[in-house]
């Protein structure tokens, strides 16, 4: 998708903003998201970790719920923050690939710089979607 010069500056510093609120006592790995609604809404996101690990929860899925819960299932971009520029995970592919594919990607380090900029179907190729499921 497009996104204007000024959508995207706004959504990278508002996902290095997001990040200061990151929960990370155990890795250390803050990560904060800023999702942009097609009806022009801003989303953010943190991860929260919790010392029992499998019930932790990523930046993306974090912003991606808060949105969905105020009524938003499109989305234009998503930028992600990290100290280093790490990509998403799986888990946060397939819940952004949920709600489409050509959603944009941008991933910045934790100086803005963009290390990845793509869209949701390719850091997800041949993702599972609900024409998978067979209704009987």
């Amino acid at each position: 998708m497009e996104i204007t010069t000024q959508q995207r500056n706004e959504l990278i510093n508002r996902a290095l903003e997001a990040r200061r609120f990151a929960y990370a006592p155990y890795s250390g790995y803050t990560v904060g998201a800023a999702l942009l609604s097609i009806s022009g809404e801003i989303y953010h996101g943190v991860n929260i970790e919790n010392a029992a690990y499998p019930t932790s929860m990523c930046a993306e899925r974090t912003a991606v719920f808060k949105a969905v819960s105020n009524g938003e299932l499109a989305f234009s971009a998503i930028a992600i923050a990290t100290e280093n520029g790490g990509s998403p995970c799986g888990a946060c592919r397939q819940v952004l690939s949920e709600f489409g594919l050509e959603t944009l990607v941008l991933v910045v380090d934790n100086q803005g710089e963009v290390t990845l900029e793509t869209t949701v179907g390719n850091l997800l190729p041949e993702a599972f979607s609900p024409s998978d499921l067979t209704r009987g």
